[in-house]
């Protein structure tokens, strides 16, 4: 049995999975902070969710049409980083490389 760090381990599926969960929890935070902030609120709080997700927001906006109000545009966001989330794991899976814990029952 190896005493190897499962993080160390499968660093290809937790770091990419890492910087997807930590955007995605950041969108939603940016979405309930947009009924307490006004859009060019001086506030710092407000500013490092608006610059961590404006270039997320971005890249989703080019995929929405034009119609769809800027705040369902931030929830498509968070729905788009959950998708790419779950196709990070079925990548992995398919390739047979999912992570494990080294317990066997």
């Amino acid at each position: 049995m190896s005493n190897a760090n499962p993080l160390f381990t499968y660093w290809y599926f937790h770091l990419p999975n890492l910087i997807l969960a930590a955007l995605m929890y950041t969108a939603l935070g940016r979405f309930a902070l947009t009924f307490i902030f006004d859009p060019e609120s001086p506030n710092y709080i407000w500013r490092f969710f608006v610059r961590i997700t404006d270039p997320v927001i971005k890249l989703v906006s080019y995929v929405t049409p034009r119609a769809v109000p800027a705040l369902f545009v931030l929830l498509f966001t968070v729905i788009w980083l959950f998708a790419a989330r779950v196709f990070l794991l079925f990548l992995v899976a398919t390739f047979g490389v999912v992570p494990t814990t080294g317990v066997t029952p």
